[in-house]
């Protein structure tokens, strides 16, 4: 970056702008198969509850699975080559469902084998993401560029729905995801044009970065994780978070469609609602945290923004639908600002040479209990109801707020300044 690109703030930054601008197009197109994969199982395919749980597990299982090993293996490569590869393979695995349907052969176990498959890119191409903005943007710059991609992903669950739930009426559910195909495409040109470099990895301790064992790698980054007593309680918050979110996400298609009988084009236009409340997140997010502090924000966010996300679970047919779009939203509000918060916590006290490494450690911990949630909400919902299950899910993931209430964040107000530690410091 030179400084006539920073002298304008990232409004002018055109690789920043780049990067921005495809991930919109591929988080709206990411937003239409969220909604249009299990409609597709429930609507064509007649899935049952526990399969619709089984179909959201596999879209998160690499996560569980390689997030650990994808970060060690990013910090050794370039991570725009990476998010190129993994948009381009994106591409063809989510094109594959549209083709399949038209032609009359479309399974439960391929829409089990694409969830799988695209997590698999996902986890890659997400760990290099993360890892690629610090290094295309300064540490003061970091919660604007994060705030703005918050915008971004909201936006993209506001128009996506939407967009997702017209698609479907006009095409069908499998026809739709042929959105999320070419926004793939679209995103691999925006990378394509990034004219900004990453340096060479360096080795940290005398030795050549290819010949250092993968495990030492990984070990080092889980340390960084688990040694830093406020990272450590900001993903313990948001594992359980994304354990029972999971829990009633994988219900809440059933309960809109079967409990509140909302039609599956309908269902898009819910969605599109909430997604406002994210938006707003976004936008606000750095407002708020200079208000009320860039650290306090982080358990502020969940415990206090986040408390109406209860009214779903109180939904009947008729107007009290309205509750849904409502509570979701306030979800979404409280999500991104969170979001941003701990993210750009992360990216500010990690050193460069640990960014993969402490990135897909991580997703590795907070993403990994998502397919658990799932396949509980969906083994729940079988049990004992949908309803009881997303009350169950809710309470949860607003409870998670107290981890990190309960940590050295509570008496902070600000995020500190990066110190890259001592190499015996890391590894204690």
């Amino acid at each position: 970056m030179t400084d006539a690109d920073t002298a304008g703030g990232l409004w002018r930054q055109r690789d920043f702008l780049l990067l921005w601008g495809g991930q919109t197009v591929s988080e709206m197109g990411s937003a239409v198969t969220q909604l249009a994969l299990p409609l597709t199982a429930v609507v064509l395919l007649a899935a049952s509850t526990f399969e619709v749980g089984l179909l959201s597990a596999a879209a998160t299982l690499a996560f569980a699975v390689i997030a650990l090993p994808a970060g060690a293996l990013v910090d050794r490569r370039p991570k725009r080559g990476i998010m190129i590869a993994c948009d381009a393979a994106r591409l063809l695995i989510i094109g594959s469902v549209p083709v399949a349907w038209a032609a009359g052969f479309l399974t439960m176990w391929q829409l089990y084998a694409v969830a799988l498959t695209a997590g698999v890119c996902t986890v890659f191409f997400d760990v290099s993401y993360q890892s690629f903005l610090p290094a295309l943007l300064k540490q003061e710059e970091l919660l604007d560029g994060n705030g703005k991609l918050g915008v971004t992903q909201s936006f993209a669950q506001l128009a996506g729905p939407g967009l997702g739930g017209g698609l479907v009426g006009a095409f069908g559910a499998a026809g739709a995801m042929s959105a999320d195909a070419v926004s793939y495409a679209i995103s691999v040109v925006s990378l394509v044009g990034i004219r900004y470099r990453e340096p060479a990895p360096q080795p940290t301790d005398g030795r050549a970065a290819g010949r250092r064992s993968l495990r030492a790698e990984i070990a080092e980054g889980l340390r960084f994780v688990v040694g830093d007593p406020i990272l450590r309680k900001v993903v313990a918050c948001t594992g359980t978070a994304n354990l029972f979110s999971s829990m009633a996400g994988a219900v809440e298609i059933i309960f809109l469609i079967r409990v509140l009988h909302v039609r599956p084009a309908g269902t898009g236009l819910l969605f599109a609602l909430a997604a406002v409340g994210g938006v707003a997140g976004g936008v606000l997010s750095g407002r708020i945290a200079r208000w009320l502090g860039s650290a306090r924000v982080i358990w502020f966010s969940i415990l206090v923004f986040g408390l109406p996300q209860f009214l779903p679970a109180l939904a009947e047919p008729g107007w009290r639908v309205a509750l849904v779009p409502i509570g979701f939203a306030t979800a979404f509000f409280a999500g991104v600002v969170y979001n941003v918060a701990q993210i750009s916590y992360r990216q500010a006290i990690c050193p460069p040479r640990l960014m993969g490494r402490m990135n897909a450690a991580v997703r590795w911990i907070v993403w990994g209990t998502m397919p658990l949630g799932a396949l509980i909400g969906g083994a729940l919902g079988t049990a004992i109801g949908v309803r009881p299950t997303l009350w169950i899910g809710l309470i949860g993931s607003w409870a998670a707020g107290f981890w990190v209430y309960f940590s050295p964040l509570r008496r902070m107000r600000d995020v500190p300044q990066a110190q890259e530690p001592e190499p015996t410091a890391a590894l204690a």
